[in-house]
């Protein structure tokens, strides 16, 4: 039985982004890029908390320690606890040789290690990279194609493969990923959306299927590992840009969405865009989010 997909809340975001399941604490996590601010939803309570920052936190990763979680600031890599408004501690700056570029999609490889990419908010030029930042605190660049918005980053269930894109090539890629070294090997398309749409968040399942949150799109796709589309979930908004399983048995989805770029017209005809929403898939269920460290 699938549920239908409604908005967990009455939150509109203009661009939300970065949704995890934090099973230790309970806590349905997002960030809302352009507005710096960290969100968390409370499944038990219905009750939305939201958390400001100094500068717009693009991703973020959940630690071993229980409200602790690493950051990804458009320019810097931080510490924060999450109960403690004045805990932001400084890790690593990101990119300071590119003023145009910023933090973006990321997430925990098999290992503990924060994989990252940037974005190129100057154009459309291919000089965003994608970043390991290892469990030991050491950043390093990626071997993988330069892009202008480094997207999809998620990992196959033994952590051997890689997922992400650069959005506006309109292709998720896949390469063999090795967590304790960094190294990519046999890049290879895995597949290529329709026309018009942009590949956004990803994440893998626990039967090894991407799930796709596609930009313009109004839609989630599931593929298969060779690639094929197994389903797909249509949604009252334009824009969707991430998504997460979540719950105690991680059966439920909460796929994020974006107002952004939207004129008046449609925001007032279409007043769903930006919202959060969670529902039942037909089929399909998550894997615990991997942590830092």
């Amino acid at each position: 039985m699938t549920d239908a997909f409604v908005p967990l809340s009455p939150h509109r975001q203009e661009h939300a982004e970065g949704v995890i399941w934090d099973d230790l604490m309970g806590l349905v996590r997002w960030t809302d890029i352009g507005a710096s601010r960290l969100y968390a939803y409370d499944p038990t309570t219905g009750a939305t908390t939201e958390t400001a920052l100094p500068a717009r936190l693009c991703c973020f990763a959940l630690t071993n320690e229980p409200g602790v979680l690493l950051l990804a600031l458009e320019k810097q890599l931080a510490r924060f606890d999450t109960r403690r408004a004045d805990s932001l501690v400084v890790l690593e700056d990101i990119e300071l040789d590119l003023p145009g570029t910023r933090a973006n999609d990321g997430r925990c490889d098999r290992g503990g290690n924060l994989i990252f990419g940037t974005l190129n908010e100057r154009g459309p030029e291919q000089v965003a990279s994608f970043w390991r930042y290892s469990r030991e605190g050491t950043l390093s660049r990626l071997a993988l194609p330069k892009a202008a918005i480094t997207n999809s980053i998620c990992f196959s269930p033994d952590g051997e493969t890689m997922y992400f894109t650069d959005s506006p090539t309109a292709k998720i890629m896949a390469c063999r990923y090795d967590a304790a070294s960094g190294e990519v090997e046999h890049i290879r398309e895995f597949v290529q959306l329709d026309k018009g749409l942009e590949p956004d968040g990803s994440t893998v399942d626990a039967d090894g299927f991407v799930w796709n949150a596609q930009w313009g799109g109004s839609r989630v796709q599931r593929y298969a590992p060779d690639g094929r589309v197994d389903l797909a979930i249509d949604l009252p908004a334009r824009q969707p840009s991430c998504l997460a399983f979540v719950g105690p048995t991680l059966d439920r989805l909460v796929i994020t969405s974006a107002s952004k770029g939207l004129d008046a017209a449609v925001a007032s005809a279409e007043p769903l865009n930006g919202a959060i929403f969670i529902g039942t898939p037909a089929r399909g269920r998550g894997l615990p989010e991997a942590r830092y460290g």
